[in-house]
């Protein structure tokens, strides 16, 4: 039954669905993702750490547009610097000067950065870097770790696979993050024939036994095109990103999301000998010199090196993390629930057991946060804008979820308290 709190999500989906498949232009901001009829579907607007959905509900969000949020919604300097610039033009016949100043501040805070290409998506600037790494080694197998774009090099490894040709699936090969010797195995099967390795540097789980290092090796070894995928922790583990927090330049970065807040750019950095490739090898977009996004950018990475705001995330994601476990226990909880991560971003592991999968388990979770007032989906993509005050505000919403969990587990009912079906998502992206 619809409750009513979401009644005008629940009806606005119904309009959605006959113009746009799933009602969403984003798998992952889908209906697909959320208990429908229990969960808002639309959002009207964002302040700071909180949005108001389209029934004037307002969450403490913790999923910050996908993770592309790492200041705050709306914040008052980048939205003031990109109004600046709307009044002279978003786009023209010629470069802006922007494109060539955001260049130069993502080489000053990016080690591995030499030269930069812009783009609007994670997908575009993962996608240019295969291309890239293929058209420098002369080689056409990849090897792959990680989540890194809708396009057919990658999807094809995964189970939304359809539509993919088998030629081009059977070019790419997953290895599994601290197993050094599944890259290993790639690279015997395929001698002299891997183009790069891409990766995401770390996800839910940090790297072990200098498995970063052992990998840079092996790419080196084999004449292979290292590329970090930091779509994600790019200017959010650090101002530097992930490279700098592990001290291990790739020969290749992807850049995106919290870049610009929000705003739609990616880009494509790296050493200037494999970049300056790009003068043959095509990978070029009308929008990817846009001016409202380079000027939010702009303002973002000037944040970043005046404030090392990346500090502060990490410490209220820290506070947030060590109160959670603590919940967790106090709660009779760690066997269902365990907290992994980065402080920055920091993932939700579901287990169940025989008479209730994580699935299930997530979606009772979810219910519960969001009568709370917290959107969350299965991690927390902190921002600068979750502070002390908000922080101490969602501990006690997590006291009072994690201690209802508690009881409808241990009295056997938590199935029968599901006001939805369980989530049946179409794949793990990771």
């Amino acid at each position: 039954m619809n409750n009513p709190r979401y009644q005008k999500s629940t009806e606005f989906l119904l309009r959605a669905e006959r113009s746009i498949p799933l009602g969403s232009q984003t798998f992952s901001k889908s209906r697909i993702q959320y208990p429908v009829g229990n969960a808002p579907l639309f959002i009207d607007r964002g302040k700071g750490a909180f949005v108001w959905d389209i029934d004037g509900n307002k969450y403490i969000d913790l999923v910050n547009g996908l993770a592309s949020v790492t200041i705050g919604y709306c914040n008052k300097s980048i939205d003031s610097n990109v109004k600046k610039q709307m009044k002279k033009g978003t786009i023209f016949t010629l470069p802006g000067i922007l494109e060539a100043e955001v260049a130069e501040l993502i080489i000053q805070t990016v080690p591995s950065a030499e030269m930069v290409r812009f783009a609007k998506n994670g997908s575009d600037a993962t996608t240019a870097a295969i291309r890239l790494a293929r058209a420098y080694t002369n080689r056409n197998e990849i090897a792959i770790c990680g989540y890194h774009s809708w396009q057919d090099w990658y999807i094809g490894t995964t189970s939304m696979n359809r539509g993919v040709p088998e030629s081009v699936k059977n070019l790419s090969h997953t290895f599994t993050y601290n197993d050094i010797s599944s890259l290993e195995s790639i690279f015997k099967t395929y001698p002299n024939k891997v183009a790069a390795i891409i990766m995401e540097p770390m996800t839910s789980v940090y790297p072990k036994n200098n498995f970063l290092q052992k990998v840079k090796h092996i790419a080196e070894k084999n004449g292979a095109i290292l590329i970090f995928d930091e779509t994600i922790t790019g200017y959010r583990y650090s101002k530097g990103g992930a490279q700098y927090e592990f001290g291990i330049n790739p020969d290749l970065t992807t850049l995106g999301k919290g870049i610009a807040n929000g705003y739609p750019l990616s880009a494509l950095t790296g050493k200037k000998e494999i970049m300056k490739e790009l003068d043959k090898v095509f990978f070029s977009g009308t929008f990817g010199g846009e001016l409202l996004s380079l000027a939010a950018a702009k303002s973002v990475i000037e944040m970043h090196i005046k404030s090392n705001i990346t500090d502060e995330i990490s410490r209220i994601g820290s506070k947030v993390s060590t109160e959670l476990e603590k919940i967790v226990a106090n709660c009779n909880m760690t066997k269902f629930l365990k907290i992994d991560g980065h402080p920055t971003w920091k993932f939700l592991q579901w287990n169940g057991n025989n008479e209730f999968d994580s699935l299930a388990l997530k979606t009772f979770f979810m219910q519960e946060m969001l009568k709370e007032g917290v959107l969350i989906l299965s991690t927390h993509n902190n921002s600068l804008s979750l502070n002390e005050r908000i922080a101490d505000k969602l501990m006690d919403k997590y006291g009072s979820v994690l201690d209802k969990m508690s009881k409808t587990i241990y009295d056997g009912s938590i199935l029968s308290k599901l006001e939805s079906k369980p989530l049946t998502p179409l794949f793990s992206t990771r």
